[in-house]
């Protein structure tokens, strides 16, 4: 297990120049075992609805799989990702928040504007989306006077093995500073959700063992290849950004949640304070 610190300067190369980085061993034996016990209660669903605090969507018309919302409302080890040894301080310090001129300790260090799992079978996949070409500052990526100040930072970690056939993410290296549209991808754009990224100049599968985490800004073309394995591609992300963000769904963290968190983590999924109001 890795320990909290600093990115290295490879690091910090290697995402500037990719724009994303694979970090080995990010979770160990017994925090897969959690997760997947957690997912294994989801296989197989189908429609929507909340069970606890966790939100299950899987629409058979589309090609996602299983969708679990609010992670971190899913038990111990799904809140203990919210600020993980293994990647926080690097999410951080791709945002900027580790910075003292950026942090005036009003906020916490970083948001979780979503948290989510999935998993996906047989002919499943995820269109190509996202490029520097997009200029969104939600999921910007900018690199200014030495430092970084990426508007989201998504850390995808693996909760089983994903190689050739298993629906790797996917990934075009270098496409998070594009200027220009990729020229395949007309039908994406148009939002053709059966158009994964298969067969898309550049695009280069990403394999994961269990327990890997990738980690990479949201302005890099990703997405996911069709699985054709049997089996199960089972993953969770963790989207995080500067903590004066706002939530991308109207999902928000429940007050059993938010009364259990230490300060922290508590400051990582609702940074924000009610707001001051005059007297009448």
């Amino acid at each position: 297990m890795n320990d909290r610190q600093p990115c290295t300067d490879m690091e910090r190369y290697l995402f500037d120049l990719n724009g994303y980085l694979v970090i080995p061993n990010a979770l160990d034996a017994s925090e897969l075992a959690a997760c997947n016990a957690t997912l294994d209660e989801a296989q197989g669903f189908v429609g929507s609805e909340f069970r606890g605090n966790v939100y299950l969507h899987n629409d058979p018309a589309r090609q996602e799989g299983v969708m679990l919302q609010q992670m971190y409302e899913a038990g111990p080890v799904w809140e203990r990702m919210i600020d993980h040894p293994s990647w926080f301080a690097k999410a951080v310090h791709f945002i900027g928040a580790d910075d003292p001129e950026n942090f005036d300790g009003h906020h916490g260090p970083a948001f979780i504007d979503e948290c989510f799992a999935t998993i996906r079978g047989p002919g499943q996949a995820l269109r190509l989306h996202s490029g520097g070409h997009m200029g969104t500052i939600r999921t910007q990526y900018r690199f200014h006077a030495g430092k970084f100040h990426c508007g989201q930072v998504n850390v995808l970690i693996a909760l089983n093995d994903i190689g050739p056939g298993d629906g790797a993410t996917m990934v075009i290296p270098g496409s998070h500073k594009s200027n220009l549209r990729h020229p395949q991808t007309v039908a994406i754009d148009k939002r053709d959700e059966q158009t994964s990224v298969d067969g898309v100049t550049g695009a280069v599968e990403v394999h994961l063992k269990a327990g890997d985490a990738l980690i990479f800004v949201d302005a890099i073309m990703h997405g996911a290849a069709r699985r054709v394995n049997q089996g199960q591609r089972r993953m969770t992300v963790y989207r995080y950004g500067p903590s004066w963000g706002y939530f991308r769904h109207r999902f928000v963290p429940s007050p059993a949640l938010l009364a259990r968190l230490t300060p922290q983590r508590r400051k990582i999924v609702m940074p924000h304070q009610p707001p001051l109001v005059a007297n009448a």
